[in-house]
């Protein structure tokens, strides 16, 4: 089982670890800042630096098959050091405070489409969510203005745990209709905005929605019967 760094402190950008396997799929660490693909926010890239400086391109970060197991793909043609190898575990940042703004901005966005949703995914300068809803029901500018208004007004954002139990209690905590939250382990990570939104969510986010910084809704369009989606992104890249 790997340590999640990222887990308690989504603002880590380095840590010391210990490389414990190696296979074809790639590296696993003891400890690690790099958050594995999943929930629609893709894996981490950033490098490992050996005790000799030498540093290895960290091209994604999946999960493995076991809880809290995660493998990390070196680039192509990289040979992998032997297990024990002690390295430093360092994040292409920027990439990934990319991703934690804009999946805190999909958890404002799911707060103002009222609507069940059905999908999502994040890039490194947009993103999406699937609503089950009809077209006419969904207007850009006043999409895009409340948006921006939750991001302005400074809300806190508070990662935590609620119990199987609790959860399944509450289902309507359950907004996402594609993905079910991972139970077995007794709890399930959630992600609180007070007053805003509430539900169950693995992610990395920022800690007050004033980080996200302006963002305007790209586009909206028709993905079948069911499906309408939503693309957001920074200002700056609407250019």
């Amino acid at each position: 089982m790997t340590e999640l760094v990222f887990r308690d402190d989504a603002y880590a950008r380095a840590c010391d670890a210990r490389i414990v396997a190696v296979d074809g799929r790639g590296l696993r660490l003891d400890r690690t800042v790099f958050y594995p693909t999943g929930g629609g926010q893709p894996g981490d890239s950033g490098h490992l630096v050996l005790p000799s400086g030498e540093t290895l391109a960290v091209a994604d970060t999946v999960k493995g098959e076991a809880a809290d197991e995660v493998i990390h793909v070196l680039a192509p043609g990289t040979p992998p050091p032997a297990p024990g190898t002690p390295v430093v575990a360092r994040l292409d940042w920027e990439r990934r405070y990319a991703h934690m703004r804009l999946h805190t901005c999909l958890h404002l966005l799911s707060a103002v489409v009222a609507a069940p949703v059905t999908g999502g995914r994040i890039a490194a300068d947009k993103a999406h969510l699937d609503f089950d809803i009809e077209m006419a029901l969904l207007d850009k500018e006043r999409i895009e203005t409340r948006l921006n208004e939750l991001i302005d007004a400074g809300h806190g954002v508070e990662p935590g745990w609620i119990g199987d139990e609790e959860l399944d209690a509450n289902p309507r905590l359950v907004k996402t209709m594609s993905v079910a939250p991972p139970r077995g382990q007794g709890r399930v990570r959630i992600l609180s905005i007070p007053g805003v939104d509430l539900q169950p969510c693995g992610g990395t986010h920022v800690r007050n929605t004033r980080e996200i910084g302006r963002v305007v809704v790209f586009k909206i369009r028709s993905e079948g019967r069911r499906n309408k989606r939503v693309t957001v992104g920074f200002a700056a890249s609407s250019a």
